[in-house]
């Protein structure tokens, strides 16, 4: 047996049938579950004193034993967020049988514990009283983690976003910003780049900012509200990918906007 520290916390790892298994303990509870990178389990004893120790935490209220696909797009979410230190992902498993483990955090938060309600995700932030919900789709891990940058205002790397990209985007709406010399900063940053998938987003993210500065903050969301549109409808694999990527950096733009809280009209 392994025995991992986490912030005084102890957390057994034992191998169970060949699988690795983590158990949180509280007095004679545990509650198990398949090893999830870069998550922690938390329980009624040690819930609040590691929330509160960082400035995030996205907490995923479950079932025990939880498995299928909303598990695994929980699991993409948790390995996405590793070098974000501010942000901690973690697990709370409600038990309905036996002792009902975290059933009194389930209470406490005012969480649904029927099965087909589960999962439910909370946002846990500094200085906030009360926790966020996460209302979108929880089989959509892209989704969540946008839900994430947009509450809490940190960084995390989606599919088809730039870091180098992403900084300018903040700096865009920032009240003494000069947009024009951004925008050349944008395109001679691009040039430099020598994949293309890296040049077909550092395209995006200049179109944007060109549309944003013709057109004002509004357009942000009136053009996330049409590729929207766009995606629910019958298109191909590749279309929707390239949609999905367009969105993910319009998400960086309406982070930075609302952090900002300067918006204006169409």
């Amino acid at each position: 047996m392994t025995l991992l520290l986490l912030r005084g916390v102890d957390l057994p790892l034992e191998s169970r049938s060949g699988e690795e298994h983590r158990v949180g303990h509280l007095g004679d509870s545990a509650v198990s579950a398949d090893v999830v990178k870069g998550a922690v389990q938390l329980n009624s004893g040690v819930f609040d004193k590691i929330v509160d120790k960082h400035k995030a935490v996205l907490v995923k209220f479950d079932e025990t034993y939880p498995y299928g696909d909303k598990q695994d797009a929980f699991k993409k979410v948790a390995e996405a967020c590793i070098s974000q230190s501010d942000l901690l992902i973690a697990e709370v498993q409600v038990a309905d049988y036996g002792e009902k483990d975290n059933m009194d955090l389930a209470e406490r938060f005012k969480v649904p514990t029927n099965k087909d309600a589960h999962p439910t995700y909370l946002l846990f932030l500094q200085g906030r009283d009360e926790p966020v919900k996460y209302e979108g789709d929880k089989l959509q891990a892209d989704d969540i983690k946008k839900f994430i940058m947009k509450e809490s205002g940190l960084w995390i790397g989606l599919p088809g976003c730039l870091e180098q990209f992403d900084v300018l985007v903040k700096q865009f709406f920032l009240p003494s910003a000069n947009r024009d010399e951004l925008i050349a900063r944008g395109e001679e940053q691009a040039k430099l780049l020598s994949k293309d998938v890296e040049k077909t987003s550092s395209d995006m993210y200049i179109k944007i900012m060109k549309r944003v500065a013709e057109k004002g903050t509004g357009f942000v969301d009136s053009e996330i509200e049409r590729l929207e549109k766009l995606r629910s409808g019958k298109l191909s694999d590749k279309k929707k990918e390239q949609l999905a990527d367009r969105l993910n950096i319009l998400a960086t733009f309406s982070v930075s906007l609302a952090q900002s809280g300067k918006k204006d009209e169409l």
